[in-house]
């Protein structure tokens, strides 16, 4: 019995369901981590900022996650949002 269920969870890990649901908990703890160290560092930010971060693809987000280091101030964020994202 034991072993059926390790077979079943580790069915279950394989799907793609299962994957883009281990993804998506990824991006989102991902992003409001950017944004509480944005906040902290910045102050509160604008909806504005927060909304071009929740809109941000993984590897932005890990991208963004190095290029804060480098931020003097609120302009650097603003600059780093234009330069890798459409709008």
């Amino acid at each position: 019995m034991h072993t059926d269920l390790i077979f079943l969870v580790n069915g279950i890990k394989q799907t793609r369901v299962y994957q883009e649901a281990k993804e998506e908990g990824r991006q989102e703890w991902e992003t409001n981590l950017l944004v509480r160290l944005l906040s902290k560092r910045f102050g509160k930010l604008s909806s504005n900022y927060i909304e071009n971060i929740n809109n941000l693809t993984i590897e932005q987000l890990e991208d963004l996650g190095e290029a804060l280091f480098d931020f003097v101030d609120i302009n650097d964020l603003e600059q780093w949002l234009k330069s890798h994202t459409k709008s």
